[in-house]
C-alpha cells in the first residue's frame, strides 16, 4: 500500500509516518500542503490520503475538493484538531472518507486505515 501524507508540521508528518510504518506500511510520500499533495497525486499513484485540515497554500479541504473535483476516488483521512461535528461533516461532505482528532494513538490510525480501505 502506498500513502500520501499531508501535513504542514515536519513533526506531525513524522509521527504519521511512524505510526504507518508500525502498521506495516512502508511506501510512504509526502507532502507540507494541499497544493503540494495535487502535485504528488499527479506523479504517483496512491492507495490512501492522510490530510490535515490547517494549511498554508491551500487547506485540507480545499485539497480533497479538488481531489474528488479531478475525478480521483482515492480514500482519503482527514487527520486534524477540528473536532466539533460540524467540521466533521464538513470534511465529509466535501468528499473525505474518514476523520482522525488530533492528539491519535498508533492503534487509531491503524483501525481507521482497516476500516477506510474495507469500504
Amino acid at each position: 500500500m502506498k500513502v500520501l501524507v499531508v501535513d504542514d508540521s515536519a513533526v506531525m508528518r513524522k509521527v504519521l509516518m511512524d505510526a504507518l510504518l508500525k502498521s506495516g506500511i512502508h511506501n510512504i510520500g509526502q507532502a507540507p500542503n494541499g497544493a503540494a499533495a495535487l502535485k504528488a497525486i499527479e506523479n504517483g499513484n496512491f492507495d490512501l490520503i492522510l490530510m490535515d485540515w490547517n494549511m498554508p497554500k491551500m487547506d485540507g479541504v480545499q485539497a480533497v475538493k479538488e481531489i474528488r473535483a479531478r475525478g480521483i476516488n482515492t480514500p482519503i483521512i482527514m487527520v486534524t484538531t477540528e473536532s466539533e461535528k460540524s467540521r466533521v461533516l464538513e470534511a465529509l461532505k466535501s468528499g473525505a472518507n474518514n476523520y482522525i482528532v488530533k492528539p491519535f494513538t498508533t492503534e487509531l490510525v491503524a483501525t481507521k486505515i482497516k476500516e477506510t480501505m474495507s469500504k
